[in-house]
């Protein structure tokens, strides 16, 4: 059986690794990371779990002619940044693309962006008061909306088409070549002028027709590909299968993590801004399943939740193997990192502990669903924070205290269901130990008691 499943998954994962458009996406989103991180400082900080703090912040008045109070300029950093991160993941997922298919980066990152703004409807609804009454207006400008959550599907697709138009363009030879001895940013800059004059001609056509057939091509793809992605990537289900493929992955040695993230990644993503948007300004519908929930309430350590195991190996555990590994592995498990556990103990082609290596994530994803479905927990704001961030720390920060609180109890939940995998193989450890002192006993008796005089 596990013969022919790593003969089924390690291809798999190989050609996951190995495609360019996952890994393109994947790569764009790390880029962005920092970007988010810096800005949810500011919006934890503008939106920090105290009441008093948000009554106080919120009651001075920096400017007193909008009446824009000290929150609002707080909230200003991330508000650059989320609410306009698709832009931001089209440049860094187009310079991702254009490195693996080897084209201009700078050149086919700009053409990229250049035609998502140019499918961008620039138009922007708002109500203005006449008589008193509130009368719909409709006013020329980039609209805020596209530019964040809802922008990021038709951002990934035309990033992929503007650099693949770039790219063929360019190794055509259609280029404007300079005479030796021009500086070579002329020469790049010359180069890029038919390549990207070919991809803004074909983006105009297709918002030409889109524009008479009535509609827009960011909420055509929104309607037909966003939203059904996100709303299934949204699901418990979904959440589960990619765990179970996460441990799965990496029981045969394979970063699971990162075979997952590159296809579940961007619908995490989105679910997570959607997450921001409402809590900031209300609008729209708050996601149980978003990046914050399955990085802080599904594994605590790194793959597999593995901190509780660690716990369970220092409790439980006596064999020297296990116990000084459990010592080595706490401090780096705190922070998310077990790779001395995956590779040390080991985790990977042992199945023993295969059953609670999989286990355990989703067994914190059932519970930490049920309460935040049923409200005894906040749902987690969507503010990215660090993975290197502690439990109990991370989960004060995404919602509250009880989210603290429930960190801690699945934590010790999950140590409760490692305890008697590990001690199984801690009572292996411990005879191999015994037997290795009583043989290293023997051998040296053995030694010392060889005389000629017993011949």
């Amino acid at each position: 059986m596990l013969k022919q499943l790593e003969k089924l998954l390690i291809p798999l994962a190989e050609a996951i690794g190995k495609n360019k458009y996952l890994v393109s996406i994947r790569d764009g989103f790390l880029i962005t990371t920092p970007l988010l991180i810096a800005g949810s400082i500011f919006l934890l900080i503008g939106e920090f779990p105290w009441p008093a703090l948000n009554e106080w912040m919120g009651s001075v008045i920096v400017d007193p002619k909008t009446g824009t109070n000290l929150t609002a300029f707080i909230e200003k950093p991330s508000s650059a940044t989320f609410s306009v991160m698709a832009i931001f993941a089209v440049i860094a997922i187009a310079y991702s693309f254009a490195k693996q298919i080897k084209t201009n980066r700078i050149f086919g990152s700009a053409t990229a962006v250049m035609s998502w703004l140019l499918l961008m409807p620039y138009v922007v609804n708002g109500a203005a008061k006449v008589e008193g009454k509130d009368v719909p207006v409709t006013l020329a400008g980039i609209p805020l909306n596209w530019m964040g959550a809802k922008g990021i599907f038709i951002g990934i697709v035309v990033s992929f088409l503007a650099v693949h138009i770039y790219a063929l363009v360019e190794k055509k030879g259609w280029i404007i070549k300079m005479p030796a001895g021009v500086p070579p940013t002329v020469v790049e800059s010359f180069a890029a002028l038919i390549p990207a004059t070919a991809v803004m001609t074909v983006f105009f056509v297709i918002n030409l027709i889109f524009g008479f057939l009535g509609t827009n091509a960011f909420q055509v793809i929104f309607d037909i590909l966003q939203t059904p992605l996100v709303h299934l990537g949204g699901t418990l289900g979904a959440s589960m299968t990619a765990f179970f493929f996460n441990g799965l992955f990496w029981f045969f040695g394979i970063n699971g993590g990162a075979i997952v993230s590159a296809v579940y990644g961007p619908v995490l993503a989105t679910l997570s801004l959607e997450n921001i948007e409402f809590f900031k300004t209300g609008v729209g519908t708050p996601h149980i399943i978003n990046g914050q929930f399955q990085e802080l309430f599904a594994i605590f350590g790194g793959a597999g939740s593995t901190l509780s195991l660690i716990i369970a190996m220092l409790i439980f555990c006596r064999s020297k193997r296990i116990t000084e590994l459990g010592k080595l592995s706490l401090i780096p498990g705190i922070f998310g990192i077990n790779e001395p556990i995956i590779f040390g103990l080991p985790m990977v082609l042992n199945p023993v502990m295969l059953v609670p290596f999989m286990f355990v994530p989703i067994f914190n994803i059932l519970v930490s669903y049920t309460v935040m479905a049923t409200g005894l927990v906040p749902i987690t704001n969507g503010v990215t924070i660090p993975w290197t961030t502690p439990p109990i720390i991370s989960g004060f920060l995404a919602t509250d205290w009880r989210g603290a609180l429930l960190q801690i109890i699945l934590i010790t939940a999950g140590v409760f269901i490692y305890m008697p995998f590990i001690k199984a193989m801690d009572k292996k450890y411990l005879e191999d130990e015994v037997n290795a002192v009583r043989d290293s006993v023997t051998d040296d008796l053995d030694l010392d008691n060889l005389s000629f005089d017993d011949l």
